[in-house]
């Protein structure tokens, strides 16, 4: 039998849902679209993934595909250190892994508790919330994204579990859950108690360290100043057959850190240069291809500005021609191609960029 990859192009919904257990109970795989991406990179990314077919509202579309591992249950596409997508490969093992942790540690009452999906189900915080509640029978409300009044409805009609950014989190009223899940960046140092600061990543298939605490069977070391994970809930390969473990299966995730005496972690920010901007990650060097097409743009860098609701603002640093393009030509340019989150918020004009003798932008000087 061979295993297939599946691309669901869908809203968030029950059928989403649905749709996902039908995959499985054929022995498949299953590849989440993003919604918010342009159709043709929806198109070029279904491709580059290697899915054999596409389901989406109207029905299914065979394509000509590469099969996956028995045993893979999930690619989630991710950005590489190119701005290149990569596929993260997890298996129902690691899923259910993550599942099972999460729900121990928050005390999961089926007949009590009730999860609510309001985040993108492409990325691996909506994804998780799906499977905490098939792996533990809780009932599952599920929203095409966040919207604030839906959650805080959906709040005062039963959900106790939801996952959350920062940025979502400073809109609702955090006290009508029993627990509340928060990834991303700038996680408020003072919140609420039943606001849990959660670390992980697409390749743990979502949070596995809880207000610095790592779940059960997640293994911390720091290595140079990196954050080093193994764990159960780590991912098998890339879609490209991949596989960035060191010898003795801990996996380096390019964030800095450390550990205290007593275990707690500490995550200070990428060792790279991603920027995370309302728990989105954007990399710069996508969005420079993209605005350096821009008419009058003669070079440019994107940077993340401290941002006190979003973490950071993705700004463009741009050396222009003749006349200036504005910051709504640039923010377009890129919607065109990407999602709007990676758009600029601002724009700063400069004659020159910083650059090493080889012509390296130097990006810590901007």
């Amino acid at each position: 039998m061979v295993n297939r990859l599946i691309a669901i192009s869908m809203p968030g919904s029950q059928q989403y849902v649905d749709a996902i257990q039908r995959v499985w109970d054929e022995g498949d795989a299953v590849l989440p679209i993003d919604q918010r991406l342009p159709k043709e990179t929806q198109k070029e990314l279904i491709q580059q993934m290697g899915a054999s077919t596409v389901v989406d509202p109207s029905g299914s579309s065979p394509l000509e595909g590469k099969p996956v591992e028995p045993g893979d249950a999930l690619v989630v596409a991710t950005s590489g250190s190119t701005g290149r997508p990569k596929g993260v490969v997890l298996t129902h093992e690691s899923l259910m892994a993550n599942a099972e942790a999460t729900n121990d540690f928050l005390g999961v009452d089926p007949s009590a508790d009730k999860w609510l999906a309001c985040l993108p189900l492409s990325h691996v915080g909506g994804f998780s919330v799906v499977m905490r509640a098939l792996h533990s029978g809780a009932p599952l409300e599920v929203h095409n994204g966040f919207n604030a009044e839906a959650v805080m409805t959906a709040g005062r009609e039963g959900a106790t579990l939801v996952s959350l950014v920062p940025t979502a989190l400073q809109r609702i009223n955090s006290g009508l859950f029993r627990r509340v899940l928060l990834g991303g960046s700038s996680v408020p140092e003072h919140r609420p108690e039943n606001v849990i600061a959660t670390y992980g990543m697409t390749e743990t298939g979502s949070g596995i360290v809880y207000n610095g605490r790592p779940l059960n069977d997640v293994e911390l070391r720091i290595v140079d100043g990196e954050v080093q994970i193994r764990c159960p809930m780590l991912f098998r390969c890339y879609r490209n057959g991949e596989e960035p473990f060191t010898d003795d299966g801990w996996y380096p995730t390019g964030d800095s850190g450390s550990l205290d005496s007593s275990g707690v972690l500490s995550v200070f920010g990428r060792m790279g240069e991603m920027i995370i901007t309302g728990g989105e990650n954007v990399w710069p060097v996508e969005v420079e291809r993209i605005l350096e097409t821009v008419t009058n743009v003669v070079e440019c860098a994107v940077v993340g500005r401290p941002d006190p609701e979003w973490g950071e603002s993705v700004t463009a640093v741009v050396v222009v021609g003749e006349e200036a393009p504005s910051l709504e030509m640039l923010r377009e340019a890129v919607k065109h191609s990407l999602p709007a989150f990676c758009a600029p918020r601002a724009v700063e004009y400069v004659d020159q960029l910083p650059k090493t003798a080889l012509g390296k932008i130097q990006r810590h000087l901007l």
